[in-house]
């Protein structure tokens, strides 16, 4: 079997309905378009990533979207199309921001509610994201402590319950997710973040360790990371360590290439809730922030905070990127990713991509094809 390795850093998709609050009537996006799901290329495998996912939390007060409903169709939220999409991938990556059970022990204390947030979902949700065709996913945030390590572990239970290869805490059996491809290829999910009890993305020596190890474990590495500052303005890869209400959220750069180093042929990031740049190092994909991707609730969806960018990629056997391209979706208060016909997160991304990675000669279109040197 040919070794292609993988990974996306713990770092979103599309939809042709706009989100709504549960008091208001589901309003369509008049700019949303259909969307070819088809791409063609006569090998490799599909991957799309997403950034941050969070479809509602009833603790401590009940803000759910009640479309949301144990047993329902996710296309009748985020349109047929985006799950098109999604189920037409090997594999289908998000990062699960938050925590999914039922318990009230354990959740922390939140002096200032401006900038302190806790989320908790019901677990009903795990299948509905399974049902919306994704089947990876990344819990190493921020909020995935939110009531603790024993909710964590119960999060981490739902959420492979239901289907889905989980790389979440440091512990010897949640550092690995692996999906089974139709073919046999194992694709091996490592995720990072900057919080106790994650493997950490500051330590850089383990980063590399972690990914080599992951490389053992099948055939296709995703290494995800929640990583960097967050807010509108952060969205330059500054290239040096990011501080942010006073903790060390990792170097990004300093990240993605030690991975990519390691063997890693995509990184998916995520964390700043707001897009940033890709590039295309050593022929490998690097997203250093997938935004917000479907977050319902307390999340900023104003401008670029509501741009919910799609990578849609595809790798050679060998792990080359073959092609890429971000598919533009964006959010509207109070959250959940429908198809922008403006594409205004591939112009974005175009935008932060010739700013910060003038050097590497990778730019994308208006319309979100990735070009590279080859």
């Amino acid at each position: 079997m040919n070794r292609v390795k993988w990974i996306a850093v713990s770092c979103a998709a599309l939809s042709l309905t706009a989100a709504v609050a549960a008091s208001r009537p589901a309003v369509k996006n008049p700019q949303a378009k259909a969307l070819n799901t088809t791409v063609v290329t006569p090998a490799g495998y599909r991957i799309i990533g997403v950034g941050d996912m969070m479809l509602g939390s009833d603790y401590p007060v009940e803000y759910l979207d009640p479309r949301v409903t144990d047993g329902g169709d996710p296309a009748s939220v985020i349109g047929q199309e985006m799950v098109s999409l999604f189920k037409s991938a090997d594999v289908t990556f998000g990062n699960f921001e938050g925590t999914m059970h039922t318990s009230t022990e354990g959740a922390k204390a939140c002096g200032d509610p401006k900038v302190c947030y806790i989320f908790r979902s019901p677990p009903h949700h795990a299948a509905y994201i399974r049902r919306a065709g994704f089947n990876m996913l990344s819990n190493a945030n921020n909020h995935s402590r939110d009531f603790g390590e024993a909710a964590r572990a119960v999060t981490f239970k739902n959420l492979t319950a239901a289907g889905f290869a989980v790389s979440g805490a440091d512990t010897p059996d949640t550092r690995f997710g692996i999906h089974t491809m139709k073919d046999g290829t194992k694709a091996v999910l490592v995720a990072f973040g900057h919080n106790p009890g994650l493997m950490k993305v500051q330590e850089l020596a383990r980063v590399r360790t972690l990914v080599q190890e992951a490389g053992t474990k099948g055939d296709i590495v995703i290494v995800s990371c929640h990583i960097g500052a967050e807010g509108r303005t952060q969205s330059r890869v500054t290239r040096a360590t990011e501080m942010f209400l006073g903790e060390d959220r990792g170097n990004p750069f300093a990240f993605a290439r030690t991975a990519v180093d390691a063997g890693a042929d995509i990184v998916f990031c995520h964390g700043p809730h707001i897009a940033r740049a890709v590039e295309v190092y050593k022929g490998r994909f690097i997203a250093y922030s997938l935004g917000n991707f479907w977050t319902y609730g307390s999340f900023n969806l104003r401008d670029e905070n509501g741009h919910a960018p799609i990578a849609d990629l595809r790798i050679a056997k060998d792990g080359a990127l073959m092609s890429a391209r971000i598919v533009s979706a964006r959010q509207d208060k109070p959250g959940a990713p429908y198809l922008d016909s403006n594409n205004a997160a591939a112009k974005q991304i175009a935008m932060l991509t010739a700013r910060d990675f003038p050097e590497t000669g990778v730019s994308v279109s208006p319309t979100g094809e990735i070009n590279w040197p080859k």
